[in-house]
């Protein structure tokens, strides 16, 4: 047993569970709550935002990646990197106008309350099913760890990351999320150099191994329109186009990532947090490529049979080759990961159901209901969508590959939610039962397009955006609505 690693791991676990606690002193408000009283630095937003958008799944799915095939998932970062142009541009001066603590309150001053629960309602279901995904991860990590998979051991994780989010609010996710970030990374360049330690020859002969066996390959020029093309799920144009609708969806529609920007103290520092990401980001996707490339040359020359699940592939090594101490470190900062993004889902799913669900109707039955009284649900919210989010994680456990599935339901649904948010944007005429229609209508044909067709789910965004877009704006000419004379602004 490796008792050393395994009292680093509880440590660390007690230590990030008793720093997140700590903010609790500071919740006075649901703007204190929910947005972290927007008194958080920009840095610290950014690094949340790397935090929030990579993972567990990001740590164990991307070694598997190179792993089994090439570097041609970089691909997506250069949409990434598009997509907050457009962010920046279109999204964040509406979101900076007036005070606003969900996305979805962007739909009703456009549209109305009814499209306000359809997105909200959307972005729960959507970030329930994939944190169920992300849950599961963590679960590898503890069966490698344990030697088992017992239900308990995800229970603890879950409990402990429930506690300081549910004391520290946003406050503690933001700060929580820049230590553990920092741990992971570490751990990664860490891991890094330890592995290629062990590799005879050094980075020469993982140089030579890697190129015979084209992993090195990153672009994929080819174009054509032909089913073969679409159903590939790294390409250029599928990385850049695909990426870029992708990571505007999550990160201009989704209450996830939106929330942190909305946490920043200004608009410009918003943007800083949001472009500084991406350089983390691709930093940190480039890392655990040359991870699970180097672990390829191991494996190689030691002719192992590959590891299953295919995500077990770094931690497994981590666990079972890394000295005593480091691989506890290590361990630590994997679970890290986990924690973090669980900690940022349970309280963006908290601060939708309460500001555009629960609030809204509290506040027509009784509008001098007091502001102790919404934090206080706020709270025990966070409690029901982490026994919500445990639950999807046992079932999320036949879903395949974490990473792949993770981003696949999401594709899903963001086609719909990025397709509304634009015909809100970009037009006038289209009015809240078009956009209804639109938003169902496209939910539907991308269900169609998953369980139908072969497309790649690099594509899905793209495609349920166009069509959502498309029946709206069809939907208003045929529907000939009224204005309302509502706007965004």
């Amino acid at each position: 047993m490796h008792y050393f690693d395994l009292a680093t791991i509880a440590i660390y676990l007690i230590a990030i569970t008793w720093f997140g606690a700590r903010f609790r002193s500071r919740q006075h408000n649901l703007k204190d709550y929910f947005l972290g009283g927007q008194t958080a630095p920009w840095w610290a937003i950014g690094l949340s935002i790397v935090s929030a958008e990579t993972s567990t799944l990001t740590v164990i799915g991307t070694p598997a990646l190179s792993f089994g095939g090439n570097f041609q998932f970089l691909q997506l970062v250069l949409g990434y990197l598009l997509a907050r142009i457009v962010i920046s541009v279109l999204f964040l001066p509406q979101y900076f106008r007036g005070e606003m603590f969900t996305a979805y309150e962007l739909m009703r001053r456009r549209f109305g309350e009814r499209i306000r629960r359809l997105t909200a309602g959307t972005f729960l279901v959507l970030r329930a099913l994939a944190e169920g995904v992300r849950v599961f991860a963590v679960s590898i990590i503890i069966a490698i760890v344990l030697g088992t998979g017992e239900v308990a051991s995800i229970v603890v994780i879950v409990c402990l990351t429930l506690f300081y989010t549910f004391e520290g609010g946003m406050t503690a996710v933001i700060w929580t999320d820049v230590v553990q970030m920092f741990l992971y990374v570490a751990g990664a360049v860490l891991s890094f150099f330890v592995i290629l330690h062990q590799i005879p020859g050094g980075w020469p002969h993982v140089q030579d191994l890697a190129t015979a066996a084209h992993k090195f390959q990153m672009f994929d020029f080819r174009f054509a329109w032909s089913k073969e093309f679409f159903a590939r799920s790294y390409s250029f144009w599928g990385g850049l186009i695909g990426g870029c609708f992708l990571t505007t969806a999550s990160h201009g529609t989704e209450q996830l990532l939106v929330q942190r920007l909305l946490a920043a103290k200004t608009e410009k520092q918003s943007r800083a947090a949001l472009f500084s990401s991406w350089a983390m980001i691709f930093f940190q996707f480039a890392l655990f490529l040359f991870i699970g490339l180097l672990l390829f040359v191991y494996y190689s020359d030691a002719k192992l049979p590959a590891p299953k699940p295919p995500e077990s592939i770094y931690p497994g090594f981590v666990w079972t080759h890394l000295p005593p101490g480091i691989a506890g470190l290590v361990i630590a900062a994997i679970l890290a990961a986990g924690m973090s993004n669980l900690s940022a889902a349970l309280n963006s799913l908290a601060s939708t159901t309460i500001m555009d669900f629960y609030k809204p109707l509290a506040m027509r039955r009784n509008p001098s209901t007091p502001e102790a009284h919404f934090l206080r649900i706020a709270r025990w919210a966070t409690v029901v969508w982490a026994v919500i989010l445990f639950l999807v994680g046992l079932v999320a456990r036949n879903w395949g590959s974490v990473l792949e599935a993770g981003l696949t339901i999401a594709s899903i649904l963001y086609g719909s939610l990025l397709g509304v948010f634009l015909l809100g944007l970009l037009t006038k005429s289209v009015q809240e039962k078009a956009a209804m229609i639109a938003m169902v209508a496209g939910l539907l044909l991308m269900i169609a397009v998953k369980q139908k067709t072969t497309i790649a789910f690099t594509w899905y965004v793209l495609i349920g955006t166009t069509a959502t877009f498309v029946t709206g704006y069809l939907a208003s000419m045929f529907l000939r609505e009224s204005s309302n004379d509502r706007s965004p602004a």
